[in-house]
């Protein structure tokens, strides 16, 4: 069926197939996998109280066989009498005729359709012969952005149907079908699009969640197995005393989390497989320094190190630190697109002739004329932010180097090992010694006077402060401060006393940055920005974050934006200016006050209501799936991470013919991965 192009189902001419390549649909597969985005389910109402001209379901008894009447070319029109509620109601059926010899007198019928108050009668769109409320038609609803009408792409989904179930391949093993009791591929399908009840569809979609989740796992398991068996990793070997006189060395002590994390990376970098690693850590958590401790190994081994970041801004701050780390002893570089010219060209020599030990940058890194002499670790902070192809050049620079990964998302250690199945999981969940956590306070739009007074005595501390909003325009629908009005609003309040900066997303990348040089070299105190500033933002002076209409962000966007300031021993704030009216928000703004702990966070906010808030999905590369979802399908993808995990350690996919179809799956899967299109 994936192979079927969707142009050979019966009524698709070129029109309409510009219309389905305009939803990414191209085979017959990818029609009937484009599934309902919600089901309407109409409560029975008395017609007493069905408005005129809109569509409502009402209930009642057939009171006599109905009638057809035929016009136009091959289009007729039913008539069936119905008791509803002690009013005879014509029920009226276009173009289906069929009909009458099914509704026939004395029959209980739910009916769906747009009532006409005036000629009391009901052009029906759905019926069904039951009267129990629970058994009202199930509409399904479409996400079609308006190319397709939905009654359209229903009776499309219904000839795919009829002209190529027979082509649906059954994926999982009848052992699988049986023992959890699911129905077959088709059937789930089918259910899903034309639902004969809820329990049905509630099947339906018990199906495809677990198919999908073992698919996923299936493709994770088999990628760490390929990542492991057939990789050849460069064994890292280095005097370890070297490395631990510098260790010692640092001006700070080592948390027992980042010691923890630091022995996985090494034991990693000494293997004989490639490394293929994510570490996390909270905000302000220390991964920079485990990060620079394995670059560290790296060179000691006679290779070369680099460390790619999203933005130009992290890039710099990468290396300003890590200079001063190295300095006297290793060579690190930055390469960014803002470095042209001559000093580009000498430094690419550099690279290529390995006098360059470390280079940070940004995309900058995976240019085709970017050479390294021998890449022995590449490091990839955010990495949710880059493209699988861009992550896939910077590898192939080097002879199968070891990869780690970075992010400040704080995901729950069992949903990282589970939803990250394909690579190894470190953890950092300590902040460093001596650092103080920093003091969050909610408080109401009233007190902004008395914020503004705070902020100066900071500032004449000699100390700086952000001030956040969430939108640059106004809207309607929401009273939201937005960030000029507010830059605006400060200006008049301080009078020239301190200064003032602003940064929103309409600037160019080069005012963004000289924006933040500013801000970052103290000539201006007060930096009144949108979310912009949420990643990876490094000023240890800032001691202040003051964020405007909080409840509007999600809690990841909050503790990131709070995980700004304290990032010295300097004790810092947090202030949420927010007026929630609901429960959810008001407990939220409790819940930051009362935990600095991003971890923490994010297992309240699992429980709460899943991953959309905090771990949205763009922000954290979390999979994105079609049906299932990793927090309330939990338990399904744990049960199919086992499964997965017994189908490869018992090596079914080569043994076993009832896992032919899981097998060319994960063959497709490999290949790809080989190719670098996964």
């Amino acid at each position: 069926m994936k192979n079927i192009n969707v142009s050979n189902v019966k009524g698709v001419g070129d029109a309409l197939l510009e219309k389905l390549h305009m939803l990414g649909i191209e085979t017959v597969l990818d029609l009937v996998m484009t599934f309902p985005s919600r089901y309407d389910h109409y409560e029975v109402l008395p017609l007493a109280e069905v408005i005129h001209d809109q569509k409502a379901t009402v209930a009642g008894e057939i009171v006599a066989d109905g009638v057809v009447t035929f016009y136009g070319k091959k289009k007729s029109r039913l008539t069936v009498p119905v008791n509803i509620n002690g009013v005879i109601v014509k029920a009226i059926f276009f173009n289906r005729a069929f009909l009458k010899k099914q509704l026939i007198k004395g029959e209980q019928i739910t009916l769906t359709g747009k009532w006409d108050q005036y000629r009391q009668q009901l052009t029906v769109e759905h019926h069904q012969l039951a009267i129990k409320e629970e058994d009202a038609p199930i509409e399904p609803v479409y996400l079609l952005r308006q190319v397709i009408p939905s009654n359209r792409f229903r009776k499309l989904i219904e000839q795919a149907f009829s002209q190529y179930e027979v082509e649906i391949t059954e994926l999982l093993p009848t052992d699988y079908l049986t023992e959890y009791k699911l129905f077959s591929r088709s059937f789930a399908y089918k259910q899903m699009h034309f639902p004969s009840d809820f329990s049905h569809l509630k099947q339906a979609k018990r199906r495809l969640i677990y198919e999908e989740l073992l698919l996923f796992q299936l493709k994770m398991q088999a990628l760490r197995r390929y990542h492991r068996e057939r990789t050849k990793g460069n064994q890292k070997q280095y005097e370890q005393s070297t490395l631990q006189m510098f260790i010692d060395r640092l001006s700070f002590q080592l948390t027992d989390a980042q010691n923890k994390t630091l022995q996985e990376i090494l034991g990693d970098l000494a293997a004989p497989h490639r490394m293929h690693r994510l570490l996390q850590g909270d905000v302000g958590s220390g991964k920079t320094v485990v990060a620079s401790i394995a670059l560290y190994a790296t060179v000691l081994s006679k290779q070369q190190g680099a460390l790619m970041v999203p933005t130009e801004i992290l890039a710099e701050q990468h290396f300003q630190s890590l200079s001063e780390l190295f300095e006297g002893v290793l060579q690190v570089e930055l390469l960014t697109g803002s470095i042209k010219g001559k000093k580009r060209r000498a430094l690419l020599d550099d690279l290529k002739a390995g006098k360059v030990d470390i280079l940070i940058g940004t995309h900058a890194l995976i240019q085709h004329d970017v050479d390294f002499k021998a890449l022995g670790l590449v490091i990839i902070d955010e990495q949710h932010r880059f493209g699988v192809n861009q992550r896939k050049v910077l590898r192939e620079k080097g002879m199968d180097p070891d990869v780690l990964f970075m992010t400040a998302t704080p995901i729950p250690r069992t949903l990282a090992i589970t939803a990250f199945g394909d690579m190894d999981v470190s953890i950092i969940d300590q902040m460093p010694i001596g650092r103080k956590p920093v003091e969050t306070f909610w408080v109401k739009q009233n007190m902004l006077k008395r914020i503004l007074t705070f902020i100066e005595k900071e500032v004449n501390k000699g100390h700086q402060a952000y001030v956040v909003t969430p939108l640059i325009e106004e809207s309607d629908k929401m009273d939201i401060q937005n960030a000029v009005d507010l830059f605006q609003q400060l200006s008049v309040f301080y009078d020239g006393r301190i200064e003032l900066d602003l940064m929103h997303g309409r600037l160019s990348n080069d005012e963004k940055d000289e924006v933040m040089r500013r801000f970052s070299q103290n000539e201006s105190q007060v930096l009144i920005s949108t979310t912009v500033v949420e990643v990876g933002v490094n000023v240890p002076n800032a001691t202040v974050m003051v964020i405007y209409d909080a409840e509007r962000f999600g809690l990841s966007q909050l503790h990131q934006l709070r995980g700004r300031v304290g990032r010295s021993d300097v004790q810092s704030y947090c202030i949420l200016i927010a007026d929630p009216k609901g429960e959810t928000g008001k407990e939220r703004m409790r819940i930051m006050t009362e935990t600095t702990d991003g971890f923490e966070l994010a297992e309240y906010d699992l429980k709460l209501r899943g991953p959309g808030d905090f771990f949205g999905r763009k922000q954290s590369g979390l999979p994105e799936f079609k049906i299932a979802d990793l927090v309330e399908d939990y338990r399904a993808l744990e049960t199919a991470r086992k499964d997965a995990a017994l189908i490869i350690h018992h090596d079914k996919l080569t043994s076993d013919p009832e896992y032919q179809a899981l097998s060319q799956y994960i063959n497709d899967v490999l290949t790809k991965h080989e190719q670098g299109f996964d």
